[in-house]
Formats: structure tokens, C-alpha cells, sequence
């Protein structure tokens, strides 16, 4: 299965359910290395094609973080998960 044979928005949604809503990931390398982890459990895929996924939801818009990962004062910040971003 490729990249584009996904629903992003069943993706978002899956890694959205795994999040509680008042704890929304922290942290630039830890957010994409949890979402990672959720696809790979939730998809049943390898790794690599989870962090090509990350990669491709963070594109389209269906992750957002809302810091700078290139200033580390910022690099704490939160990201968003969601369609909506």
C-alpha cells in the first residue's frame, strides 16, 4: 500500500483519537516520533512508511506545529491535530 491509497483524514482522525484532549503532544522530534508510533500500530505499517505518512499529514496541513522546531525556546511548543489546522 502507497502513501496516496491513505484517507489523510482517516489518519488524522486515528492519531487524533489517541490524544487526550488536554495533553496534546509536546515538542517538535517527540510529536513526529509519537505519531509515528501510533501509525505504525494502528496501520499495521513499517517505520519508514510511518514517517513518510507524518511527513505527508504535516504537508496537507493535518499536523501543525505550532512552534518553531529551528528555535529551541520554541521547540516545546504543542502540536495541533486535526483537519481543521
Amino acid at each position: 500500500m502507497g502513501i496516496e491509497d491513505f484517507d489523510l483524514a482517516d489518519v488524522a482522525e486515528r492519531i487524533r483519537r489517541h490524544i487526550p484532549p488536554t495533553e496534546p503532544p509536546v515538542g517538535y522530534l517527540r510529536g513526529r516520533s509519537y505519531f509515528r508510533d501510533v501509525l505504525v500500530h494502528e496501520l499495521g505499517i513499517g517505520e519508514f512508511e510511518a514517517e513518510t505518512l507524518v511527513d505527508t499529514l504535516e504537508l496537507n496541513g493535518y499536523l501543525r506545529f505550532e512552534g518553531d522546531p529551528s528555535e529551541r525556546s520554541r521547540a516545546e511548543s504543542r502540536w495541533h491535530v486535526g483537519s481543521d489546522s
